[in-house]
């Protein structure tokens, strides 16, 4: 593949699984009567698998089973680079970091093992300080499993986009990484403040 480049991909298995634990909220989309269908939803991945539930009335709810084909992308860290961070000369860009999936979905249709998986990701997004335990007898859980469709995702293909200034001198690199920190840190902050 010439695009993107070299450089900017990524084939570190481990590397992408990392971005998928660490950003779990994936957007998610499939076809219908050649229509995207789009939802945000965080998975957790298991070992070569997604797994997730989403609402019922979902469109994307019939549309997660019978193994029919499915994109996602997890979008890591981004931000604008500047030019004046670089003691090099180079034009401004955008840095960031994906992971795009496709794979084939089947519907959990198990109410227990659905509570197990909202338990599972539950423990996950928890993680590591667990100041919330949900119980397989919840009966909150309990009155909320009708409602919802479980499902899991068989991973076919991988994709890394890892666009970092890979292709500038080592201390541009480090610059730019230092500014996708900074940045993403900031704002944040200065979002929240205006929308909360």
């Amino acid at each position: 593949m010439s695009y993107p480049p070299k450089h900017h991909q990524n084939h570190n298995r481990q590397q992408l699984i990392d971005v998928m634990k660490s950003y779990p909220l994936a957007t998610v989309i499939s076809i219908n009567n050649h229509e995207p269908v789009i939802t945000h939803l965080p998975l957790i991945y298991e070992a070569g698998k997604l797994i997730g539930h989403l609402d019922k009335n979902n469109p994307h709810a019939n549309l997660l089973k019978n193994d029919l084909p499915v994109t996602l992308i997890f979008s890591g860290p981004q931000c604008y680079i500047s030019p004046s961070i670089y003691t090099t000369t180079q034009l401004p860009t955008w840095n960031y970091i994906k992971v795009q999936i496709t794979g084939r979905a089947k519907e959990i249709t198990n109410p227990e093992t659905i509570k197990q998986s909202m338990v599972a990701m539950t423990e996950f997004l928890e993680a590591p300080m667990h100041k919330y335990v949900l119980d397989m007898n919840n009966d909150k859980m309990e009155q909320f499993i009708p409602y919802v469709v479980g499902f899991e995702i068989e991973i076919l293909s991988w994709e890394g986009k890892f666009k970092l200034s890979q292709d500038k001198k080592p201390q541009d690199i480090e610059n730019a990484k230092a500014e996708l920190i900074r940045a993403n840190q900031e704002n944040i902050k200065a979002f929240l403040d205006r929308i909360v």
